[in-house]
């Protein structure tokens, strides 16, 4: 009697038991692949430590490299940030379920419901820049909450502090807290904000995010230039129906009868009339998404929100046990069935296989060509086979040319896993970050390539020969299979050369 009473106990605290099998999951899936291009690279960022970068802000450079230098590439330590933040959320949703006046249904519902999205299941994957974001902005809800309805003003300054945070680790952050103050602003909540405590918080963000925009300043606003690139040549362009059809997908179909009811309980129901601009804010977020053509993932940390909002209207509309018991199944069986779209789960040609089977092609948000894998589980193959062909071929130059090579990536991907994966040449690249950290003294006359074609390579260099080449596997087409060049003799100085082949996407 004993036991089944503290077992009855710990199964009423889901948000203890949903964290603590999110922390397994993930420490279990982790390390079903490989290391991720984008970790390699803000391992690297990390190692030149700065307030700004190209392309993000310091946040996840710097745990990139601290979880590195504490656990190498063993996957499920150097990943504990990511797995520790969906953790993170999983609780947040539960909690915010309570806030919401739901009971214990509610705050299972909506915690499993965590489980099955799929791309808050990879945020909680990758060491990236998203790491932070999905908790970030639940909290930051979650203290409007309390803030606005709840008439504690304090927890503004808990708004404050939470986003200066995430907008270190990523800048979306921004275009949250913003939606959620213009549906203030469209509620009779708007009186909220005529006090001090706003503006404060306000001030705590601007604290926090004026050393990275100062150093964005110095440096010409490079993310901007960047993210307009992007846009504007690397983007898909998605329709609204086509745009809302990636973030059904993306969160997975079976999770829609709980986040479409919290959007409709918060724009209609009398009981979320207090705590309306939540869903407002929900939909402008996503028609700034869809209208600044950014990446369907872009806005997937807002969801959480209307989940825990879900959860609580399923709740009160819904008595019969059935009916209940069904969603949930239902919820948990979609996010079973999709798992392995989105956690390294199965071996990767099972993975395609098992993708042909539902009918689902891989694609990615950007205009890149695809083999058999999504890009994001393409991008975690193949990065030791190619720092150790590039260091073989390093080995077999002549003592005198081994000092002089440099190896040249086409992009931050290549180049940092030489430095990271190898004790082998020195990486350099014109690529995003990697051109802010120069040539490293190297005159290019002795230099490493991966790919192009040696007619190519001629344009740029007086002698090209094959060394070596990269073995074939489940990663990028544009990264295996392909050849590794020898060049001698840069036709122009390198200084000339680094000026004229900066790449910022």
């Amino acid at each position: 009697m004993i036991k089944n009473g503290r077992l009855n106990a710990v199964i009423a605290r889901p948000a203890l038991v949903l964290g603590a099998l999110a922390i397994a999951l993930h420490l279990w899936a982790n390390a079903g692949y490989g290391i991720f291009r984008d970790e390699l690279y803000y391992i690297v960022c990390g190692w030149h430590l700065a307030w700004g970068y190209m392309d993000q802000p310091p946040l996840s450079p710097a745990i990139a490299a601290a979880s590195h230098a504490i656990f190498g590439i063993w996957l499920p330590g150097f990943r504990i940030a990511p797995t520790l933040c969906f953790a993170a959320t999983v609780v947040l949703t539960v909690q915010l379920v309570r806030l919401l006046g739901g009971g214990l249904f509610a705050a299972r519902l909506a915690g499993i419901t965590v489980f099955a999205a799929g791309a808050l299941e990879v945020f909680g994957l990758l060491l990236t820049t998203d790491l932070l974001q999905p908790p970030a902005w639940t909290g930051c809800t979650y203290a409007l909450i309390r803030a606005v309805r709840d008439g504690q003003r304090r927890w503004w300054l808990v708004l404050g502090l939470v986003a200066g945070v995430a907008f270190l680790g990523k800048y979306n952050v921004a275009f949250h807290v913003a939606a959620l103050g213009l549906a203030l602003l469209a509620t009779p909540q708007r009186r909220a904000l005529l006090t001090w405590e706003p503006w404060a918080a306000a001030g705590i963000v601007l604290a926090f995010a004026a050393p990275n925009l100062l150093w964005q300043q110095l440096h010409g606003w490079p993310f901007v230039a960047h993210i307009r690139d992007i846009a504007a040549h690397h983007t898909e362009h998605l329709s609204p129906l086509a745009f809302a059809a990636q973030e059904l997908l993306l969160l997975n179909p079976a999770t829609l009868p709980v986040w479409g009811a919290g959007v409709v309980a918060l724009l209609a129901w009398p009981r979320f009339r207090d705590v309306r601009w939540i869903g407002i804010g929900f939909l402008l977020l996503m028609v700034f998404g869809n209208a600044t053509q950014g990446k369907p993932y872009y806005v997937a940390p807002a969801y959480p929100g209307v989940i825990a909002a879900g959860a609580v209207a399923w709740e009160a509309w819904v008595a019969r046990a059935a009916i209940r018991t069904a969603l949930t199944g239902l919820v948990i069986a979609g996010g079973l069935a999709l798992m392995p779209l989105f956690l390294p789960v199965l071996p990767p040609a099972r993975l395609a296989a098992y993708m042909r089977w539902l009918g689902l092609l891989p694609s990615t948000g950007e205009i890149l060509e695809l083999g058999a894998l999504p890009q994001y589980f393409a991008d975690m193959f193949g990065w030791q086979a190619f720092a150790d062909a590039i260091h073989a071929a390093w080995r077999a130059l002549p003592p005198d040319q081994q000092s002089r090579a440099v190896f040249i990536g086409r992009n931050y991907g290549e180049a940092a896993a030489i430095d990271v994966l190898t004790h082998g040449p020195d990486a350099i690249s014109t690529h995003q970050s990697y051109w802010y950290w120069g040539p490293k003294g190297h005159d290019g006359s002795v230099v490493l390539h991966v790919g192009e074609t040696r007619t190519r390579m001629l344009q740029w260099f007086r002698q090209v020969e094959q060394v070596g080449h990269i073995p074939p596997g489940w990663g990028m087409p544009f990264e295996v299979d392909q050849p590794i060049w020898l060049c001698r003799g840069l036709r122009m100085p390198m200084t000339q050369f680094w000026a004229t082949h900066r790449t910022d996407n």
